[in-house]
């Protein structure tokens, strides 16, 4: 017998798949001229069910970045739970992983990043529109630093919310200068970013 799904699991079901649409569509596309049309119709819907679940373009972008950065969480986590202490040997790996995050379509996002803070720049109703869900992304990559930090009996020596966004900010124009150049910014960035923690 056929599983029958609620209508909570079918909207989930929507959603993913509009997300997963609109992640290529920007891919291909940039910020700017992809359209809501055509990431509905590269779902296989109308725009209005786009509507159904995202109020505008720009809250569908941020739901596309969330999306991303917890492929960030989910990755650095299994290193930072697996290690009891910040060594040598645990930076290699978390260079090597955040390497491969850059290859696997980073370069992409990291170019949609910076398109977006540029449109943000140059519309600042919009920006102010989106401004509290960009501050629940600073304070979730908040929280995800203390939390490790704590666990290794490390501190940060700025702020953590200060350190979120220097995260934030830096990565895309370590993934592009990495890309651009053929020069790897990742071990460099990664020790500038330890600079700020005092080890146990």
């Amino acid at each position: 017998m056929a599983e029958r799904w609620t209508r909570e699991r079918r909207l989930e079901h929507t959603r993913g798949l509009l997300l997963d649409a609109a992640q290529e569509v920007f891919a291909e596309k940039g910020f700017a001229a992809a359209t809501l049309d055509d990431i509905a119709h590269a779902a296989g819907y109308t725009k209005g069910a786009i509507y159904k679940h995202f109020a505008t373009k720009e809250e569908l972008f941020l739901e596309v970045n969330d999306r991303y950065m917890q492929r960030y969480f989910d990755t650095f986590t299994e290193v930072l739970t697996a290690a009891s202490s910040m060594g040598a040997r645990e930076l290699d790996r978390v260079g090597e992983l955040w390497r491969r995050l850059g290859g696997e379509r980073g370069t992409q996002h990291a170019a949609l990043g910076m398109e977006f803070t540029l449109y943000l720049l140059r519309n600042p109703e919009i920006r102010e529109r989106v401004e509290a869900r960009r501050e629940e992304t600073v304070e979730v990559l908040g929280r995800f630093i203390v939390e490790n930090l704590e666990r290794l009996g490390a501190t940060s020596l700025v702020p953590p919310l200060t350190l979120a966004r220097i995260l934030i900010h830096t990565t895309p124009t370590v993934v592009l200068g990495t890309e651009v150049d053929g020069v790897d910014l990742y071990g460099p960035m990664l020790e500038m970013y330890m600079s700020a923690i005092k080890l146990p």
